[in-house]
């Protein structure tokens, strides 16, 4: 799979593949620790939660600046230290004062070291390479969390405190030994100089780009959509067994595993990846559609169009998260793909903030017309993306893609290149 990519790039996927691990293992028994260990209510871990949310989305883009100002290596090691050292201390709350102070700071450090890692990328991979980079990652991080997260049924069937323990303090180990394999394993690429390189508010001043950020962050509802609103669904809404939404979670992960390489072809450039955000709309409003149908059907017809619906998602899913990464590398300027990452980054912190409200009380609350309304707010999202990403080239004078993009005049080379 990663063959032909540079030993520095691999270097990373392994990186990757150790910090996921971790961070499956804390997937699985966070919530659990927090409840019933640390003595927290439901509430206090979702308030907890919110506010770190809104931490990571103010510091994303300043961070990325902190990480093209020191170097996207020394950044991204600085904020891995970091959230070894929130892991360990999580071991240590027993109030919510203190939980909200630790999960503000672990926000911080994730919101840092996301711009960072994307800069990494930016900066390791060729430029024809860093889409592919970024899928071949995300397979990786599937793997790994679900390796991490099977293994965190040994944690959960003992049950004990000091196994919780051993289970965080695992995780904050995996923060340090990928630091270790960044730190000592990666040439070390340059820090963007303040005086040379773009202001560190050039992101947030670039509105077509920031407008960009705000549909990404819309169409990445559907992270919540799969894990949240979709189980919701079929316990609560429809004839389905319950058994159903193990399969349907099942199949969105080895979707992702096998085809989420296969489907970034083409989004390297511009014109395949606004195609890829427009695509990823249509596909996401189109399962959409097909829950809002499974709210006056049953029996086998009900399973079908949920697995159905499961296929179509899980294919928006991969087209969105291709075309948004093809896009935020495409319209960041030399020196500021550290800020650019991270400004990109809050358009799926947005979205994890929103998603709750949007999935839980509109589609599945309403039924089959909530279902119906979020199709058109994917389905308007994605259609805009090519319209913002075409007045994003034309503000960064790439008027040459310009005509490639969806809408935007003959096809050209990159067209081709898509078709392929």
């Amino acid at each position: 799979m990663s063959s032909s990519l540079p030993p520095e790039v691999r270097r990373l996927i392994a990186a990757t593949l150790v910090n996921t691990f971790g961070n499956g293992v804390y997937a699985a028994v966070g919530a659990l620790y927090l409840t019933r260990i640390a003595g927290l209510s439901v509430a206090h871990v979702g308030v907890g939660l919110t506010i770190a949310g809104l931490v990571g989305l103010i510091v994303s883009t300043p961070l990325g600046v902190v990480a093209d100002r020191l170097g996207p290596n020394r950044a991204y090691v600085v904020f891995l230290l970091l959230q070894a050292v929130t892991m360990t201390a999580l071991t240590q709350v027993r109030s919510f004062p203190l939980y909200v102070a630790v999960a503000a700071v672990t926000a911080i450090a994730d919101s840092g070291q996301r711009g960072a890692k994307g800069a990494l990328i930016a900066g390791l991979a060729p430029a024809d390479q860093r889409v592919r980079t970024r899928a071949i990652l995300r397979v990786t991080t599937n793997i790994g969390m679900g390796v991490g997260m099977g293994l965190a049924g040994i944690v959960l069937a003992v049950d004990r405190r000091e196994v919780y323990v051993i289970a965080l303090l695992a995780n904050a180990a995996t923060y340090l030994v990928t630091a270790a394999l960044v730190r000592w394993g990666m040439p070390k690429l340059p820090p963007v100089p303040r005086a040379t390189g773009p202001s560190g508010l050039t992101a947030l001043r670039d509105r077509p780009f920031l407008v960009f950020v705000g549909l990404d962050g819309l169409l990445s509802m559907h992270n919540a959509m799969a894990q949240i609103a979709i189980p919701l669904w079929v316990a609560t809404a429809t004839d389905a067994p319950t058994w159903l939404i193990s399969v349907l979670l099942v199949t969105n992960a080895i979707a992702v595993i096998l085809l989420q390489i296969r489907v970034a072809r083409g989004t390297e450039h511009l014109a395949g990846a606004a195609q890829a955000g427009r695509r990823a709309g249509l596909l996401l409003a189109l399962a959409c559609a097909v829950l809002a149908v499974t709210d006056v059907t049953s029996g086998a017809v009900t399973i079908a169009l949920l697995v159905l619906a499961a296929i179509v998602h899980v294919l928006g899913e991969m087209l969105q998260s291709a075309g948004g990464w093809g896009i935020s590398f495409e319209l960041a300027p030399a020196g500021a793909q550290g800020q650019y990452q991270g400004a990109y980054a809050m358009g799926h912190q947005l979205g994890d903030l929103i998603a709750p409200f949007v999935l839980t009380v509109v589609a599945v609350s309403w039924g089959w017309p909530g279902w119906l309304l979020t199709a058109t707010i994917f389905l308007l999202a994605g259609a805009f993306i090519p319209v913002v990403v075409r007045r994003a080239r034309s503000d960064s004078d790439g008027l040459q893609q310009v005509a490639e993009l969806p809408g935007g005049g003959e096809a050209g080379p990159v067209t081709a290149d898509r078709a392929g």
